[in-house]
């Protein structure tokens, strides 16, 4: 039976959960630092009481990188069974996170599924299900309605919660007047922003968030703070609406913190390069340390069909530098629903991402796998070179397309490979080239 309400509230009292050994056991650390690390906020447990199947991981930046693949059926794309399909193929490929994004039909049977099947923390953003769940226009709906959704999806046993608090009536005077190249490109932030504007009330995620925190420290769901201003080009990058909704997000964290409700911040969607590890300090300090979550950054608007690699160059700059979880991007993002293909390639593309970041911040054992590689290359075992190989299946088809006729080399540089001139001389051998 649990004595505590939320893993911060133990954290705070000195109590290590089970939660805490697991994820101190996955990350190399004490059960202690982890203890002391979920106590200030830095990490986050996303961990929902009613998700008993989880298997538990640690958000924070001196943590490993982890990876959140957003899914969902929509109106074009129905069929809840391929979702299924893509979020086991997502968990076998190492994703920690999925995000339920499903904007059509009955929600609730395929959310309950992931809670009690998936061993994944479960993310879903509330605002989008509202419609769906009442299936009334948005401007009928009252903050009641949107709050009461909330507690629907902490009750189905949903671990973390993206929430749209940050804007406020005041937000909408500074996107009409600071004339945005993309405005707002969020799609929960452009609901809240139409909402108010149609209705003429305060932001009820804003206005009645106390009620909101009650909610998530009784079920333990953590709040990921979204980033309604976010960039959606270059060009909006570190403006005013992006900042300000910052400095508000800061604030709302120190609030959840003090009723022990853990807080994960939203982050940047596109942004030039040398912007990037700037905007993850300035979270950092206005956040104080709270993780953050980023969607890429994508470091350029003109790669469609590609922004999967755009997104994991600005993720490796963002994590390197103290981003704490990944949102993947697919080679779909802007143009449609990813099939399996897409998500495969997107969840590749954002763990070399993570992986490379973890390395430079010098995480325990991130290297160990690089280092087991570059002994399998040197000896030339193939097979241990598919066991570390991030994607052994497409390493291994590549090299049996294209098969050498000696395996002590490969068909690019045949009996010119240095690594086989270099194991021959050193062992004294005779190198026979032609």
């Amino acid at each position: 039976m649990r004595n505590y309400t939320t893993q911060m509230d133990a954290a705070k009292r000195g109590i290590i959960t089970p939660e805490m050994k697991a994820v101190a056991a996955k990350e190399y650390r004490t059960e202690e630092e982890i203890r002391d690390l979920v106590a200030r906020g830095q990490v986050a447990i996303c961990a929902n009481k009613l998700h008993t199947c989880i298997e538990p991981n640690g958000v924070g930046s001196m943590l490993r990188t982890k990876i959140n693949v957003n899914l969902g059926v929509s109106a074009d794309c129905k069929d809840y069974d391929i979702e299924m399909k893509k979020v086991m193929a997502a968990v076998d490929m190492g994703a920690e996170a999925i995000m339920d994004l499903s904007s059509h039909g009955n929600t609730q049977p395929f959310r309950r599924k992931l809670t009690s099947e998936c061993p994944a923390m479960i993310g879903t953003v509330p605002v989008y299900d509202s419609v769906i769940h009442y299936q009334r226009d948005l401007a009928t709906l009252t903050a009641k309605d949107l709050i009461d959704v909330v507690r629907l999806h902490a009750e189905d046993g949903v671990d973390f919660v993206t929430l749209h608090c940050g804007i406020t009536r005041k937000t909408i005077d500074q996107i009409k007047n600071h004339k945005r190249k993309m405005n707002i490109v969020s799609r929960g932030g452009s609901l809240v922003f139409a909402w108010m504007c149609m209705t003429g009330n305060e932001n009820p995620f804003y206005e009645y968030y106390d009620e909101i925190l009650d909610i998530c420290r009784e079920y333990d769901v953590t709040i990921s703070l979204g980033d309604a201003c976010r960039p959606g080009c270059l060009a909006d990058a570190s403006d005013v609406c992006q900042i300000e909704e910052l400095v508000r997000l800061g604030e709302l964290t120190k609030r959840a913190w003090a009723k022990d409700v853990q807080v994960m911040v939203e982050g940047p969607g596109h942004m030039p390069l040398d912007q990037i590890a700037a905007n993850m300090k300035i979270q950092q300090t206005i956040c104080q340390g709270a993780p953050f979550y980023v969607l890429g950054p994508l470091v350029t608007d003109i790669a469609p069909g590609y922004d999967h690699i755009t997104s994991a160059i600005g993720g490796a700059v963002a994590a390197s530098a103290g981003a704490a979880f990944l949102c993947y991007v697919t080679p779909a993002e802007h143009l449609a629903l990813p099939n399996v293909e897409d998500v495969k390639q997107g969840i590749i593309a954002s763990k070399i991402a993570a992986h490379a970041a973890d390395i430079a911040k010098k995480i325990p054992h991130a290297m160990d796998q690089d280092n087991a590689m570059a002994d399998a290359r040197r000896t030339f075992d193939w097979e241990k070179q598919w066991e570390c190989a991030i994607d052994p299946e497409t390493a291994r088809k590549i090299r049996d397309d294209r098969k050498p006729e000696h395996e002590d080399s490969c068909s690019m540089c045949g009996k010119f490979c240095a690594v086989r001139s270099m194991n021959k001389a050193l062992n004294g051998e005779y190198i026979d080239i032609l």
